[in-house]
């Protein structure tokens, strides 16, 4: 484990201008954080900030990265809180900290779900600084180096397949292929620990048979650049035993049948020594056809720059050679972070990284957690070919892609209006395939969406991404509109017209967003209509008897709890209704008076007696009042009568009590069946829109 001292003086020595203070303090800080903490290996937690800081200044990364990567885990594992660092530390680095620490609660989600959402949080924070993305590749490599002191073999095999799945690609996107290599061999050894005990064993095996062979073949190569005046550096050594089970994989065949096992790297001054280079190599030993590559004059996606041949060497031997430039060798080592402008006054990285606007899409379009890793493997993995616009943009795409890969690359908006295809000056079908050079004019027309069967042919993760999610606003808008006519129907069913205030409370009241999303679950029936008619007018649901059923008041009112015979009357302060909760109070020389259970005036009986009441089997009936403030406008009194006329309730009186613009607020008490009928009839009062409030006094 790296010092405090050796981590401060490794940073100012690319960085002398380094804030030295700042330094100690963030070594300390992690350390006293941690405490005791340790890890699965016994070593004690702190260790592995400080390893990943270690990692960060052998790229020769900012202050800001070598803090964050000393903090990285303080958030989620000890009691430290972003404000904490971000006072201690600047909002800078705790804006880092918080894109690379992972959320506690995504570790109780299924795998899936899990890996998905742990990508998503990291692909957004890696959008708006890519720092998040070099820690968070340098935390995973030192947790893989570590990896076998786990003793679960599940969680192991867990996380390696979630590093060869994801971390390793994304080191590959940004041409990190050091961490890439090594991440995939130390997945590899979890994922398949009999292939790779058997390849490793072979591997060592020729290495012994052969001797110094790998230095012979690179004293040949070395020699025949060097007499012809090139300055050159030649290193050989077997191919990477995961890449070898990969093709032993894919092309279904023996470890003894792959013939380029041996790799040599030819490093050069100038792009002009590359190719100087393999014009000699191809003159002294026989190349074998199709296996050049330039990726020179046609750099990867992730700035990946250098020449790839096969040559055979003496007894047929065949080997791979790689030629490039010493500073394209540092680029394709360590990628984005071998260039890392931060310390040259904030620049971003340039075109590299146009992948990782793609990747935000398939983020945002992806419905769930499959579709998420689905896609978001399409865009990270698989070989690419070359396509043009027709004024000469170059774009990069899988092998396989067709004419809609290309127009969603260009751009989402000419994907979803795309109906046609020029390729190379000639009309194809939009399912054509490209190859590489191929120059490719997208016809678009207005009035036409991405179509359903293309998710047939597309092979890149956002072109189907985005199909996807026009395919679904598609069917979404149907769905609302069939939601928005069974609206219209069941609101017919309620006593006077739905106001628009009364759609909205019910959105609220069911939990959803907005209206769009109310249409959408009653067109797919994700609500009964009872749900939805209670959540625009609460209470409306409540069962009525029929009309020949209801008693008459005078004879159904019964109270239990009463002397047979007793006189008794409902109490006018709070209008109680069958199934209120009641109570009586008696005075001497009067009749019982029933009071609703939190009446205000029952304080003013103290000097009562207080009966233990509740009302009778079949009692229905009673007289409640309500307190409604309608707009002082034509026809509101009409609507507010018609909601009563509907909802069979008997008008016994009904007030003006104030009248203040554009308001009048009236008291009206009406003759209900019970707390039901009535709770249906404020319901309704409320869904109104000539109502602006209506309680019960």
């Amino acid at each position: 484990m790296l010092r405090q001292y050796e981590l401060v003086e490794r940073v100012l020595e690319y960085a002398p201008e380094a804030d030295e203070a700042l330094l100690n303090r963030a070594y300390v800080y992690t350390v006293q954080k941690h405490g005791t903490q340790k890890r699965a290996s016994g070593d004690p937690y702190f260790s592995h900030p400080i390893e990943v800081a270690g990692l960060m200044t052998e790229l020769k990364l900012d202050q800001q990265t070598i803090i964050t990567a000393l903090l990285h885990d303080t958030v989620e594992d000890t009691l430290a809180t972003i404000g904490d660092i971000e006072q201690m530390f600047g909002p800078d680095v705790a804006r880092l900290v918080d894109g690379v620490t992972k959320l506690s609660k995504i570790e109780a989600m299924p795998e899936n779900e899990r890996a998905a959402e742990n990508l998503r949080k990291f692909l957004l924070a890696m959008s708006e600084d890519l720092r998040v993305l070099l820690v968070k590749l340098a935390d995973r490599l030192h947790n893989m180096r570590t990896l076998h002191f786990i003793k679960s073999e599940d969680k192991r095999r867990r996380i390696a397949r979630e590093t060869m799945d994801i971390y390793a690609p994304l080191a590959e996107r940004v041409g990190m292929y050091e961490y890439m290599r090594e991440m995939q061999l130390l997945a590899f050894e979890q994922l398949e620990p009999e292939a790779y005990a058997i390849i490793t064993g072979r591997l060592a095996q020729i290495r012994n048979q052969e001797g110094g062979q790998v230095d012979a073949i690179a004293f040949a190569i070395r020699q025949a650049l060097a007499e012809s005046g090139l300055n050159v550096e030649v290193a050989g050594r077997e191919k990477h035993p995961y890449s070898i089970w990969r093709k032993m994989s894919e092309r279904h065949v023996t470890f003894e049948q792959i013939t380029d096992i041996m790799a040599f790297r030819v490093l050069v001054d100038s792009p002009e020594d590359c190719y100087r280079g393999l014009g000699i190599l191809h003159q002294t030993w026989q190349m074998i056809p199709g296996r050049f590559k330039d990726y020179i004059s046609t750099p990867k996606s992730n700035g990946y720059k250098s020449l790839h041949t096969a040559l055979i060497y003496e007894n047929s031997m065949r080997m791979e050679v790689q030629i490039r430039t010493r500073d394209m060798h540092r680029t394709n080592e360590f990628g984005l972070a071998a260039h890392w402008a931060y310390k040259q006054g904030g620049s971003r990285p340039d075109g590299q990284v146009g992948w990782l606007r793609d990747l935000i899409e398939i983020v945002d379009a992806s419905h769930d957690a499959e579709e998420l890793l689905e896609h978001t493997k399409l865009a990270i993995y698989q070989d690419r070919i070359f396509a043009f616009t027709p004024k000469g943009a170059l774009h990069q795409l899988p092998k396989g892609s067709t004419a809609v890969d290309f127009a969603y690359a260009v751009h989402t908006n000419l994907g979803n209006a795309a109906v046609g295809a020029k390729i190379n000056g000639r009309l194809m079908p939009l399912r054509t395939r490209l190859a590489n050079g191929d120059v490719v004019e997208i016809i678009k027309s207005g009035n036409t969406e991405p179509q359903l069967t293309w998710l047939g042919f597309v092979v890149t993760g956002k072109a189907r991404a985005a199909i996807r999610r026009a395919v679904r606003a598609k069917e979404r808008q149907e769905i609302a509109a069939i939601g928005a006519k069974l609206l219209d129907e069941i609101a017919s069913r309620l006593p006077g017209r739905i106001g628009k205030k009364a759609i909205t409370a019910a959105v609220g009241r069911l939990g959803l967003t907005d209206e769009e999303e109310l249409m959408v679950a009653i067109g797919s029936a994700r609500l009964s209509d009872r749900q939805v008619m209670e959540a625009i007018a609460p209470g409306s649901t409540a069962e009525l008897p029929d009309e020949a059923d209801w008693p008459m008041q005078e004879r159904a009112i019964s109270i239990k709890g009463l002397t047979p015979g007793m006189g008794f009357h409902l109490a006018e302060c709070c209008h109680p209704v069958p199934a209120d909760r009641i109570v009586g109070l008696r005075r001497p020389d009067h009749k019982v008076e029933v009071h609703t259970i939190d009446c205000l005036t029952l304080a003013s009986g103290v000097d009562a007696d207080w009966l233990d009441v509740s009302w009778g089997e079949r009692t229905t009936g009673a007289v409640g009042r309500l307190r409604l403030v309608l707009y002082n406008r034509p026809g509101t009194l009409a609507e507010v009568t018609d909601i009563f006329a509907r909802s069979r309730a008997n008008v016994v009186n009904l007030q003006m009590v104030q009248r203040d613009e554009p308001f009048g607020t009236y008291e009206v008490d009406l003759e209900v069946i019970d707390l039901a009928h009535l709770t249906r009839i404020v319901g309704s009062l409320r869904a109104s829109e000539a109502v602006a409030e209506a309680q019960r006094v």
